[in-house]
């Protein structure tokens, strides 16, 4: 078998989690559901075969990675970018499989994309690629067999023009995607979901480590990234009361220069420039620096948490240590898999070690399921043909959010039982808490015995 490196380290975290908690000593036979839930139920690939403006036939290779339906429809991304394989496919199914279980809602776990390059292409092109991509993944996708939603490279409008390929190919409107208009079908709050559901975790973190005395309100928050879940985390701090010291892209790092840190019109124009596929480097202002080649973790100074907002592995053991030097008491990933394996045994050692003051750290399975949460949302409403409002949606994501912890929570401290005075791992009880759900419901429909 072909080394696949992301996929092996997202399957080495959950399986030492489930190994150091007391689950396999009570429930011996759910080692042999660990064995069956590794293994996708499908995996389809094919090619896309499409037309550049100059008349010349390109193609690419699609790729839809059905993991798990025991709780619902496959459910997860499209992503579009040139690093897209089956490994790095395989590692975000198998996260998504355990982080669509902590929402509560009927949702299984995929990943799909393309190693289409949206960079450098024009609208027209990027158009023809994804009605070629649509028509043929619309041979394996539908309402209640499987969701796909948006991702990396994969924005509002490439959603719509997949959704109406779909719609012409199967000659039938229903709601196979999510992160639809909202004219057509979309949710309200979807795009602001994942950073909103982020921030209200990392909120609940902040309130039992504190007894209730604390909030955001005062605190210092280093975040990394600049889309979607970035800019929304960072204006959900704002208005929480805190402060936003950094913000990033694959170039390099946006670091405030003055106490106010960013203000939510720099963000606006931060997202500007997104809309315009520019680099932060393009932004004009004087209340900050760049910093070119650098992520900001070891650049921002004192602060009292931490967001990964941006991709995988951004967090290195060393900028897991250099956080903890920066005094940074909480750290939750708003990326998938944020961190290093090293980075999280940097924090989870701190965090026993050094107890009531150590970090608490929140794995993106938890801390981002607003996002799949909102798509689960949109779902429903489809479904029900009926549209909530902004406020319902938004209630209904703290709700969802404030579960999500509590679950993980008491998780930990059911499989993993904390000296007195340590947090509980937050890690582990997301692990567990997943996997258990998803094993007994395969269980119970025969997929192991």
């Amino acid at each position: 078998m072909a080394s696949e490196p992301e996929f092996e380290q997202a399957y080495k975290e959950l399986v030492s989690t489930l190994e150091h908690s007391t689950l396999f000593q009570k429930n011996p036979e759910y080692k042999k559901a660990l064995e069956v839930v590794s293994i996708p139920e499908r995996i389809i690939q094919f090619r896309v075969t499409w037309e550049n403006d100059k008349g010349e036939c390109c193609v690419n290779r699609g790729y839809r990675v059905q993991f798990n339906s025991a709780l619902g429809p496959y459910k997860g991304g499209l992503r579009f970018h040139p690093t897209v394989n089956l490994s790095v496919l395989k590692f975000l199914g198998f996260e998504q499989i355990f982080k669509n279980a902590l929402t509560g809602l009927n949702m299984g776990g995929g990943k799909g994309g393309s190693d289409f390059d949206p960079k450098g292409k024009s609208d027209n092109e990027i158009r023809k690629f994804c009605v070629a991509f649509m028509r043929e993944l619309s041979k394996h996708i539908g309402a209640d067999t499987d969701v796909p939603a948006g991702d990396i490279g994969v924005s509002g409008r490439e959603i719509g023009w997949l959704f109406g390929t779909y719609r012409a190919e199967r000659n039938k409107w229903e709601g196979v995607l999510t992160g639809k208009g909202g004219s057509w079908g979309g949710s309200l709050i979807r795009p602001e979901a994942t950073g909103y559901g982020l921030v209200y975790y990392v909120e609940h973190m902040i309130q039992y480590a504190s007894g209730g005395k604390e909030s955001f309100k005062g605190k210092k928050v280093a975040i990394s990234g600049s889309g979607n879940v970035a800019q929304y985390a960072a204006l959900k701090v704002i208005e929480l009361g805190g402060t936003v010291v950094s913000l990033s892209d694959s170039k390099g790092a946006l670091i405030a220069t003055d106490e106010k840190g960013f203000t939510p019109e720099l963000i606006g124009n931060i997202a500007e420039l997104k809309v315009a596929r520019k680099a932060l480097n393009d932004l004009e202002n004087h209340s900050f620096k760049y910093i070119d080649g650098v992520r900001p973790w070891k650049e921002v100074g004192k602060i009292d948490v931490a967001l990964p907002c941006a991709t995988q592995n951004e967090v290195s053991g060393d900028e897991a240590a250099a956080l903890i030097e920066a005094g940074a008491k909480f750290i939750a990933e708003g990326s998938n898999m944020g961190c290093t394996q090293e980075a999280i045994d940097t924090f989870e050692a701190h965090r026993k070690e050094k107890k009531g003051e150590s970090i608490w750290y929140a794995p993106g399975k938890a801390a981002n399921a607003g996002g799949v949460a909102v798509s689960g949302l949109e779902m429903a409403q489809n479904s029900a043909r009926l549209r909530w409002t902004s406020e319902e949606v938004d209630e209904k994501l703290k709700g969802i959010m404030k579960a999500c912890f509590e679950n993980c929570l008491e998780t930990a401290k059911e499989y993993i039982t904390p000296t007195e005075g340590e947090f509980p791992s937050l890690v582990s009880g997301a692990n567990v808490a997943g996997f258990k759900k998803v094993a007994a419901a395969m269980k119970d429909q025969g997929d192991w015995w």
